[in-house]
């Protein structure tokens, strides 16, 4: 009896010793078993992004000419070629056309997006075939898109001109794209009315997701239409708002193919903005360093923006829970 009573107790701890030990051996299983899920996805970001970052980094303190991808050597030169980027007036003017091109794009965009999606989430006769036509602009390739507002935009053949002249509203034809003062704006446009279909359908999909049993209630308490999109629309789009913005922002801050094939960045470097700044830098004056230098300045910017933003609606968000 008392031979039994003392071993009792070291068969229990035992027993109890060895819990904790699996549950420990399955919790290192469970975490090695997510890491191996989730490495392809971490060797492909590094591998075709990581790596490319990096490489762009350091060849910003490089003299990297063309002779470099025969020789291999590219000497470190400090801090030369941010030097020569941020004294060239070229990058200060393209700095601030891009600026301008950016948020007049994004409000463009932006606002006829959302007003078209508005008016779209009222369901009518052949809206969906309406809505597949608005999304050719998004479809079609933008360099074929430039070319095509190119021959619109002529000053002496274009089609705008001509049907202005038509309605009495010009006299000679607007030099759309001849003119330095004018030359922006119309890029602008374009880039508008590109980026029109791809907000309006993110948007529209957001406003599917609103009950409509709020706006019936909003009714009922006799809000106006105006005051309903202010209190119920508008918060609870927000986060849909935020990947538009966020999207839109990455991809027209860095836009080369557009001002390309409709202005080239003229007239007189009118329209010259980062992306075309570092094509320029790069395989016209084959400075690949200060090339390098711009497109990590775009990098940055794009970077900072998208952590501002989106802390800003994370804060947003937390005070409204």
């Amino acid at each position: 009896m008392s031979t039994f009573a003392s071993t009792a107790p070291a068969t229990k701890t035992s027993g109890s010793s060895a819990a904790p030990a699996r549950a420990g051996s399955g919790t290192r299983r469970r975490g090695l078993l997510r890491w191996l899920f989730v490495a392809p996805a971490l060797a492909y970001m590094a591998l075709f992004f990581g790596y490319p970052l990096v490489r762009n980094i350091v060849m910003s303190f490089q003299h990297y000419t063309p002779k470099t991808y025969f020789t291999g050597e590219a000497p470190f030169n400090g801090l030369d070629n941010w030097r020569a980027v941020f004294t060239n007036e070229l990058f200060a003017g393209s700095l601030w056309h891009t600026a301008l091109f950016t948020a007049g794009s994004l409000i463009g965009q932006f606002t006829i997006g959302l007003a078209l999606a508005v008016f779209f989430s009222r369901r009518f006769r052949l809206s969906g075939f309406v809505r597949a036509i608005l999304l050719l602009p998004w479809l079609v390739p933008m360099v074929v898109s430039a070319v095509v507002w190119r021959r619109i935009l002529d000053q002496d053949h274009g089609m705008l001109n001509s049907a202005l002249h038509a309605v009495g509203l010009t006299e000679g034809g607007v030099p759309w794209l001849s003119s330095p003062g004018v030359a922006l704006l119309s890029a602008v446009m374009v880039n508008i009315w590109i980026g029109i279909p791809f907000n309006m359908v993110i948007l529209y999909g957001g406003l599917q997701e609103i009950p409509r049993e709020l706006y019936e209630a909003s009714s009922l308490d006799g809000a106006s239409p105006w005051r309903a999109f202010r209190s119920i629309t508008l918060p609870l789009l927000r986060p849909v708002v935020t990947v538009v913005l966020v999207l839109g922002f990455m991809s027209t801050v860095k836009i080369l193919d557009l001002i390309l094939a409709l202005t080239s960045g003229g007239p007189a470097d009118s329209t010259q903005t980062l992306g075309t700044v570092t094509y320029q830098l790069s395989f016209l004056q084959l400075d690949f360093g200060q090339g390098a230098v711009v497109g990590n300045v775009l990098i940055l910017i794009s970077a900072v923006f998208a952590v501002l933003y989106l802390r800003a609606n994370r804060a947003d968000f937390g005070k409204g829970q």
